[in-house]
């Protein structure tokens, strides 16, 4: 890397009032991602991290090139200059490709986070395996560890390893076709039946989907969040069209709900919540059906159904939500999992502790 490329770029971090531009960038950047907006840090914030945006400048052009939202964590009741863990989660968001603003990059953010006492970084790219984009980024990666710029080392990641990804480019014809023929069916069995699906408008809604939540969590052993939580998601995002409630009901009893994320060209199924009642009314089809076809005519090109289990193997924790997603005709993708590269090794076992999200 030059002298003059060096020169070239600047790492900043972004302020507050510069919200809107930090969130154009993300949202049009090939590797953009929802937890990578400016409203997630917010919500982050509000559950014990430190939102930090870093922007990678050209000084030339007066443009960024790449950015990245790193989370920070510390242990409770030390002071974050005293040492933290540094997150980021589906990023950073830059060009694999330009060796020049990868090394910038890299080799500004390194020297930014020890000075601020940082006692780690942990990373999760986006990208898809197995695609073109991810075999660049696998070479940078190579390449910037030779030049002993990035010496992150691969570790278990913190967002999912798999998921499904429906193309939202087809008609809403071509989408039903797609689908099993068991899903095609309840989705029109749940209309003929009297479900029906709207948007929550209040935070009673909220709250009511919350109870549905708990049930869930009961019934399918996963852990859950608060409802203030829940409650700030949608605080955050609903004024924004970045996240919407959908609510399925019969005769005015709630049955289901999901939230859903809209970010850039890509939608997401983030939360979703069912009743043990009327369940033969199949409520979680029509519902997951409004969604693909809400995030279908807001733009989105993408529905990502975020996180399935590692393998297919029935004896999986989440083998049952694993066949609800694949049924809607989406394709499997594998991401590359978490890097981490180390600054101070020995308050690492005592950092691991605090990475949760």
């Amino acid at each position: 890397m030059t002298l003059l490329s060096v020169k070239r770029y600047q790492l900043r971090a972004v302020q507050a009032e510069q919200q809107s531009l930090w969130d154009r960038f993300v949202s049009e950047h090939p590797q953009g991602h929802f937890l990578q907006s400016w409203a997630w840090g917010e919500l982050k914030a509000s559950a014990g991290w430190f939102p930090l945006r870093l922007a990678l400048w050209d000084v030339e052009s007066q443009e960024i090139v790449a950015a990245a939202q790193v989370l920070r964590r510390t242990a409770p009741r030390i002071p974050i200059e005293l040492g933290y863990l540094a997150y980021i989660p589906k990023g950073p968001v830059l060009d694999w490709s330009q060796g020049d603003i990868c090394r910038a990059f890299f080799m500004q953010l390194h020297q930014m986070l020890r000075k601020q006492g940082a006692v780690a970084l942990r990373m999760e790219p986006g990208l898809e395996m197995g695609t073109a984009e991810s075999e660049v980024f696998l070479n940078q990666l190579a390449v910037l560890r030779s030049e002993a710029i990035l010496q992150a080392a691969s570790v278990p990641s913190v967002q999912p390893l798999r998921t499904i990804m429906l193309d939202l480019t087809s008609d809403e014809k071509v989408l039903l076709a797609q689908m099993k023929e068991k899903w095609r069916y309840n989705v029109r069995l749940a209309s003929r039946r009297g479900v029906t699906v709207r948007e929550a408008d209040s935070q009673a809604d909220v709250q009511r989907w919350y109870q549905l939540l708990q049930t869930t969590g009961e019934r399918d052993q996963f852990g859950i969040h608060s409802c203030e939580y829940y409650m700030r998601v949608w605080e955050l995002f609903r004024p924004r069209n970045e996240v919407q409630l959908l609510l399925a009901e019969h005769d005015g009893q709630l049955l289901a709900g999901i939230f859903a994320g809209i970010f850039g060209c890509q939608a997401l199924y983030l939360y979703g919540a069912s009743s043990n009642e009327q369940r033969h009314l199949m409520p979680n089809y029509l519902l997951q059906w409004e969604a693909i076809r809400r995030a279908r005519q807001q733009g989105a090109l993408l529905y990502d159904f975020c996180g399935i289990p590692e393998t297919d193997a029935e004896t999986e924790a989440m083998a049952g939500v694993y066949r609800f997603k694949r049924g809607w005709g989406g394709r499997v993708v594998q991401f590359p999992g978490g890097y981490q590269q180390v600054y101070r090794p020995l308050l690492m076992n005592i950092a691991n502790r605090f990475l949760s999200v």
